[in-house]
This record gives C-alpha cells, sequence and structure tokens, in this order.
C-alpha cells in the first residue's frame, strides 16, 4: 500500500496555458474581495459613517502596502545572492533573464502585513478614521481571504513541507530530488511502499502539504475563531488586531515544523546537538526565519493588547462636581 499521494497532474499555475494568468494571482483577488466583503459587514452592522467610496479607498491603499511590503521584505530579507540590493529595480521586474514572463515571484507574508499596515495607518490619518476601531474589523477578516492565498501557493507547487512518511504525504513536481546513493532515502523509500526499482540517481519524496496545513490552520480556523467567538467579547478597540497578530504568530510558529526552509537560508537559530537537514524534521530546538519573525509576531500582538486596554483606561470619566458653596455675607453695622 502506498504512503503517500501524487500530486494532481492537472493542476497547474496557469489557469490558460500560454498565458500570464495564474490561480496565484486569482486567489489573491478572491481573498481581497472576501476581506471586503466580511469589513462592509461588520460596517453595516455598527452602522458606521463610512461610504463604500472610502472603504474602496482604504482596501486599494492597503492592497498597495501588502504588495509593495511583500516583495520588497521578500527581496531584500530572504534573498541571499545580494542581487536586489545592487538593483532594486528587479524587485519589480517579472521577466528573468530569457525575458519570459514569470510574475513577482517571492511575496513575503510579514513584509505583506507591515506594508499594509502602514498603508491603511496612513490614510486613517488622512481621513480622519479611527484607526483601531477599522483595523479590528479587518483584523477578524484576513484570515478568511488568507486561506485562498495558501491555496493559491498549492496550484502554484511551491512552498510545500519537509520529507513525511504521513499517508497524506504529496510529492510534488517541483520539489527538490534525493540521492538514492543515500542509505536514508533508499530505507525512507522502502517504507512508504515507493518501487524504486528502475530508478536510477535521483528519487522525489513526499512531503508534507504546509500549503493547505496554513490555509487551514492560519485563515480558516483562526478566521472562525476570531469571527465567531472573540469578536462577539466586549474588548477595546485595538484589541482584535492584537489577538489576530498573536493567533497567526502561534499557529504559523508551529506549522514551520512541517515546511521546508528556504535552501539559501536555513535554521536561523541551531540549539539541536545533532546533524539537521532543512528537508525533514530532526529536532523542535533549530527554529526557521519564519518562526523568529513569528515569534515577534507573538509579542507584539500581546503588547497591542495591553496598548489598548491602556489607551482604553485613558478615556475621561466624569465625576460629578461639587456644587460651589455660597459665601455667607454679613451685614455691616
Amino acid at each position: 500500500m502506498l504512503a503517500f499521494i501524487n500530486y494532481p497532474s492537472w493542476l497547474r499555475p496557469e489557469i490558460i496555458p500560454a498565458l500570464p494568468i495564474r490561480w496565484y494571482g486569482l486567489m489573491y483577488i478572491v481573498a481581497f474581495a472576501i476581506a471586503y466583503f466580511l469589513v462592509r459587514k461588520q460596517a453595516k452592522e455598527k452602522e458606521l459613517k463610512i461610504t463604500d467610496d472610502t472603504l474602496t479607498s482604504l482596501f486599494s491603499w492597503g492592497i498597495l502596502g501588502i504588495l509593495l511590503g511583500a516583495r520588497v521584505f521578500h527581496a531584500l530579507i530572504y534573498d541571499n545572492t545580494g542581487d536586489y540590493w545592487r538593483n532594486p529595480l528587479l524587485i519589480f521586474w517579472p521577466f528573468d533573464r530569457n525575458f519570459n514572463f514569470t510574475g513577482l515571484q517571492g511575496m513575503s507574508y510579514h513584509g505583506g502585513l507591515i506594508g499594509g499596515f502602514i498603508a491603511v495607518a496612513i490614510y486613517c490619518k488622512r481621513k480622519k478614521i479611527n484607526l483601531l476601531e477599522i483595523g479590528d474589523m479587518i483584523a477578524v477578516a484576513i484570515p478568511a481571504g488568507h486561506a485562498f492565498g495558501r491555496l493559491g501557493n498549492f496550484a502554484n507547487g511551491e512552498l510545500y513541507g519537509r520529507v513525511t512518511e504521513a499517508p497524506w504525504g504529496i510529492i510534488f513536481p517541483n520539489a527538490s530530488p534525493f540521492s538514492l546513493r543515500e542509505t536514508w532515502v533508499a530505507e525512507f523509500a522502502t517504507r512508504i511502499g515507493m518501487d524504486i526499482s528502475t530508478i536510477s540517481g535521483f528519487v522525489n519524496l513526499p512531503r508534507h502539504p504546509s500549503q493547505l496545513y496554513q490555509a487551514l490552520f492560519e485563515g480558516f480556523v483562526l478566521w472562525a475563531v476570531l469571527w465567531f467567538f472573540i469578536r462577539k467579547i466586549k474588548l477595546p478597540h485595538g484589541a482584535l488586531i492584537g489577538s489576530y497578530i498573536a493567533g497567526y504568530g502561534f499557529i504559523r510558529f508551529f506549522i514551520e515544523y512541517f515546511r521546508e526552509p528556504d535552501h539559501n537560508i536555513g535554521f536561523i537559530l541551531q540549539f539541536s546537538s545533532q546533524a539537521s537537514h532543512i528537508y525533514r524534521f530532526d529536532s523542535f530546538l533549530n527554529f526557521t526565519m519564519g518562526q523568529l519573525l513569528c515569534f515577534l509576531m507573538i509579542v507584539a500582538g500581546l503588547l497591542f493588547i495591553l496598548y489598548s486596554y491602556k489607551q482604553q483606561n485613558r478615556a475621561p470619566v466624569e465625576t460629578e462636581k461639587e456644587p460651589p458653596k455660597k459665601r455667607l455675607r454679613t451685614k455691616r453695622k
């Protein structure tokens, strides 16, 4: 019995072959549309004095900030070749060296979060909109859209996980193959029922579908918790922003143990005494760049919650003032 699944042969990054229209881009559009709908729904429920035109402009600013932040952050932080630092114009160049259209490959969630927050904050300040209130509404809507972004990663066959013997492990065609000269590779293939008798040289092993893990837990589960439970609690403005940031960071931190780190970065921190490989799980003491950023998110989210309560306590409290005492006048004799 095979203990793995082959990646669907009919699934391609392009929706229509030979045209530069990809599932990944479509999923981004779906994600933004869902987030917009959920924020608009909340605005109507709260009877906020915010027009559809204003909300559309707010989202336009936010989307621009997300795309700029995600692309710049990925190019400058996750790429260690130095090409983007030497020639920043390449950050937004959607063609390869042979002028084949590739799109903007490489987007960082953390950079998108920072860029989007800054853009929304600037717009809210210009239009005198309560940033914390509208931010709470956006925060509980983001995970639902985020799930579709991860489905786009799956359609691209990218951001796959580490090698696994789990029966739902998937062989991604674009994943790096392993040499059969390594003893563990042949033993691993035998354990999962893979026929390697006709294979010479390299073999592709099943990986965790970490994109689907992220779509489920960072997306639908986090959204359900925020939308159906936490937002029903009476909280100060800004607490939902902090809850989303900390919640996402917490979930993503553990999913990173299943996701393969970037080859050019590997583990940022290694406390394990044994030799570790990025393509398989060896120790809980090896941490990726994603885990480091997620740890900072957890801290930032908790601090944001504390800040929201502090701001609430700063609200002026009206107290009854004692009426002024009347001075008794004495008649002069």
